[in-house]
């Protein structure tokens, strides 16, 4: 376990972070008789979600999603303007 100062903490907080990231406790004391008032330790990481059919192992884009969309369906009017 690491133990650090407030005035530590502030100044090296980074560095006390990555401690963390690497399984290490950081305890941080406050005042003259360094009385323990935080830890810094590391979390599980949260997987990013990924969205609906992107989660099918056999979802497939077919190939008109890769042309172009033409003026109609991006909602062009008849002057090209939205």
């Amino acid at each position: 376990m690491v133990t650090a100062t407030m005035f530590e903490a502030k100044t090296k907080l980074s560095e006390l972070v990555k401690k963390a990231q690497q399984g290490e406790t950081v305890l941080i004391t406050f005042g003259r008789a360094k009385r323990p008032v935080a830890e810094i330790k590391a979390i599980e990481p949260v997987a990013a979600k990924r969205l609906g059919a992107w989660l099918d192992p056999s979802f497939e884009l077919g190939d008109a999603f890769w042309e172009p969309m033409t003026d109609e369906e991006c909602g062009f009017g008849d002057d090209g303007i939205l």
